[in-house]
């Protein structure tokens, strides 16, 4: 007999405690199951019918035998257990209804209310939309694949200027589409071209949880997109996607675990037919970041060299995959210079962020903030308080312009190496400008 569409319903008490939550946002399914019996009396068994697992399987969740990680099983669990998507990094589910914390006069309750259901009335529900999908022509042409590839040059786009947290539902949603659309049979060229696109989508969305330092859910769709580029044999992809989990391994303080996943996208190259010299460039730069994480001085300097040697044989008609392009010569000025940030070494540092800084587009408003913040700590390092603190008030005016997590925690991390100066007239400056730009402060160390 099903069950009464109440009961499906957690508590709200239950929703709201920062322990579920946490749980939630660390995507630690032990913990949910837990809670979810203990406090609203569904047990295994019943979480297994709801989210469609086998009870084998929830069993060894719950006994820390088994971490849930693919998207599609945790969309399952928001959906059974009726968890709000945005508490497991998911899109608003179709179940959910729009929610507004903001309290107002009952008459403007009353008038939004009546727009509200207007509006969904308007709008077709879950279900039928399934079922025109269904309906839809599926077939597709290799202008319909331009077209996808094109739209995802446009998120990178407004990434760069805008941060992704707005973009991220946009994604997702395109991203199940694609991956829908792989559940047909296609011939072989428009299927790898869907596996592509699905690599990418899943590299991007995880790209945007990075950014916003949710690391938990930026490995999961980091391992999506893994999956689907070695599902058509795309080594290079393979590799750009390991690399990107190295760099996100710097920023959790696991050099090690860095230099290992960044060494497996160098291998991935080797194994691939017509790697480009801009692509081995950028895993080279890479790999200087991870020797440079662990302190090797020796082997950070290898490996810059050799990002520059790669970066030298670059030709005009060299067949390079879309997402290296941005790899380019401000670009791997600017990441030399960071590499020798990070071993300490601010005096050849310090020229090499400056002279790409001004080279940069200045439409890029995350990275020019991000490379501001690595000017203004050389700067810091040699002494040069005054300087410093002018050059992160540029960053901070570029980071109130996008939204990322991860350079506002720069910024204040800046704000805690002032410390020792904070007597200072532009350390007091910076301090309250930072106050009056980004009041909210930003838990944890970015790790840069």
């Amino acid at each position: 007999m099903p069950e009464p569409a109440s009961s499906k319903e957690l508590p709200a008490n239950l929703l709201t405690d920062p322990v579920m939550i946490e749980a939630c946002r660390a995507r630690d399914f032990r913990r949910v199951f837990q809670l979810v019996k203990a406090r609203a009396g569904i047990h295994p068994s019943m979480v297994a019918r709801r989210c469609d697992l086998t009870p084998s399987r929830v069993g060894e969740v719950i006994a820390g035998r088994r971490q849930l990680q693919h998207m599609d099983v945790i969309e399952r669990i928001s959906d059974g257990l009726r968890i709000p998507g945005h508490m497991l990094g998911l899109a608003r589910r179709p179940w959910e209804t729009p929610q507004n914390p903001v309290v107002t006069p009952r008459e403007q309750v009353e008038a939004r209310d009546t727009v509200n259901e207007q509006m969904a009335a308007a709008l077709s529900g879950a279900n039928v939309d399934s079922i025109l999908t269904l309906a839809a022509d599926q077939e597709l042409s290799p202008s319909a694949l331009d077209a996808l590839h094109s739209s995802i040059t446009d998120y990178w786009r407004r990434d760069d200027q805008h941060g992704g947290e707005t973009l991220r539902p946009a994604l997702i949603g395109q991203l199940r589409y694609v991956v829908d659309l792989l559940k047909e049979q296609r011939p072989a060229p428009i299927r790898n071209g869907l596996h592509s696109i699905a690599a990418e989508l899943a590299r991007l969305t995880g790209w945007t949880h990075f950014d916003a330092r949710q690391y938990n859910q930026a490995r999961a769709y980091f391992s999506e997109a893994l999956g689907l580029a070695k599902a058509v044999g795309d080594r290079q992809f393979m590799a750009n996607v390991l690399a990107c989990m190295s760099l996100q391994a710097t920023y959790q303080d696991r050099p090690g675990d860095a230099l290992a996943l960044v060494t497996a996208a160098l291998d991935q190259t080797r194994a691939a037919p017509g790697t480009t010299p801009r692509v081995l460039a950028m895993l080279s730069m890479r790999e200087a970041f991870a020797h440079a994480a662990l302190g090797n001085h020796s082997a950070t300097h290898t490996a810059i060299s050799e990002a520059h040697t790669h970066f030298d044989r670059i030709g005009s008609g060299d067949p390079d995959p879309p997402w290296v392009t941005y790899f380019d010569e401000p670009k791997l000025v600017v990441d030399t210079g960071i590499a020798h940030g990070r071993l300490g070494e601010a005096s050849l540092a310090e020229p090499l962020i400056a002279d790409a800084l001004r080279r940069e587009h200045q439409s890029n408003h995350r990275g020019r903030a991000f490379h501001a913040f690595w000017l203004a700590r050389t700067q810091l390092q040699r002494g040069k308080l005054d300087e410093a603190c002018l050059t992160a008030m540029d960053a901070l005016a570029s980071a109130t312009t996008v939204s990322s997590r991860r350079v506002v925690g720069h910024l204040h991390e800046f704000h805690q190496q002032l410390e020792p100066y904070r007597r200072e007239p532009a350390a007091v400056a910076f301090a309250a400008r930072l106050r009056e730009a980004l009041p909210r402060q930003v838990s944890g160390s970015p790790r840069p």
